[in-house]
């Protein structure tokens, strides 16, 4: 090996590392005194990261081959996420979707619905977002809404409440007769858990855009939120639709058995490709790269 080809092979391994940081700058967010050091992590509590990291990477890379069959086959799937606010469904998605192509692997997150869509049938502008042939769509939060802060914070009547029970059973049946797996994950976090996370978006000012007023009412009345929860997961385990609690409390080993669950839940196998070999570029001897207009460079501070 000669000189250019260490060289190359040295920059395509900091580039791999570079990729890396994209990990450990979401685990800071999760760490911000560490990162201060005001709290100087234990040797233990550095070689229980290093198995973190060591795991999610692993899971990563069998994500991607989940991708590639799921292109392969032309599989579609839904994966609800659901769990009170603060309990780290957020987290989760980032990390199933950060290796993966957004046009396989998309991301739901909807607002609250406008004045037309509220006289909509309630479905319906979720259907909007149904996976086609190939595709995997995961719900940050999802038509369990109703069941959930509607029904705690009255956004909805008793009426309405009902027929989403008589529906939802139905309409996730039909789901599936039409070939879409639908996989629902319930993140659990106790009392104690939600307060200690809601404390740490108050005082982090990097996460203080995710305490809404709604954030901090369901705070107010968390046994309501868990009656309407009990009810829920009752009423809507079906067999073709279970449910699936993951246990949530500790934020790192969630998103493990969150991503090896749904890996199980898919008969997924390595897709074979073809050998990938890059081509030469095409030169032309009166090719001339011209030089960038120095007033549209953007200044190179750091």
């Amino acid at each position: 090996m000669d000189h250019s080809d260490e060289d190359l092979m040295r920059r395509i391994r900091n580039d791999l590392i570079d990729s890396y940081d994209e990990e450990l700058e979401m685990e800071m967010e999760d760490h911000p005194f560490e990162v201060n050091g005001a709290d100087q992590p234990s040797d233990s509590a550095k070689e229980a990261r290093k198995r973190y990291f060591r795991e999610l990477f692993r899971l990563q890379g069998e994500l991607v081959k989940l991708q590639d069959w799921v292109v392969n086959s032309k599989h579609k799937v839904v994966i609800v996420f659901e769990g009170r606010d603060a309990a780290g469904k957020g987290g989760v998605i980032k990390r199933i979707t950060q290796r993966l192509n957004p046009r396989v692997c998309r991301v739901a997150a909807l607002p609250a619905p406008n004045d037309r869509e509220r006289t909509q049938w309630y479905f319906q502008r979720y259907v909007a977002h149904l996976p086609a042939a190939g595709e995997m769509v995961l719900f940050d939060r999802s038509w369990y809404n109703r069941a959930g802060v509607e029904r705690v914070m009255g956004f909805c009547n008793d009426e309405q409440y009902e027929e989403f029970f008589r529906t939802v059973p139905e309409f996730e049946k039909m789901l599936v007769r039409s070939g879409i797996q639908v996989i629902k994950y319930w993140f659990s976090i106790t009392d104690e858990e939600q307060h200690l996370r809601f404390l740490g978006r108050i005082h982090d000012p990097l996460k203080q855009w995710k305490l809404s007023p709604m954030d901090l009412e369901s705070r107010r009345r968390w046994e309501e939120y868990t009656k309407a929860k009990e009810i829920m997961l009752e009423r809507t385990h079906i067999p073709e639709a279970p449910w699936w609690v993951v246990q949530a409390v500790d934020k790192k080993k969630a998103r493990l058995n969150c991503i090896h669950h749904l890996l199980q839940q898919m008969p997924y196998q390595e897709v074979d490709h073809p050998s990938i070999v890059l081509p030469e570029r095409v030169r032309h001897d009166d090719y001339v790269r011209h030089a960038v207009p120095q007033q549209i460079v953007v200044p190179e501070i750091y």
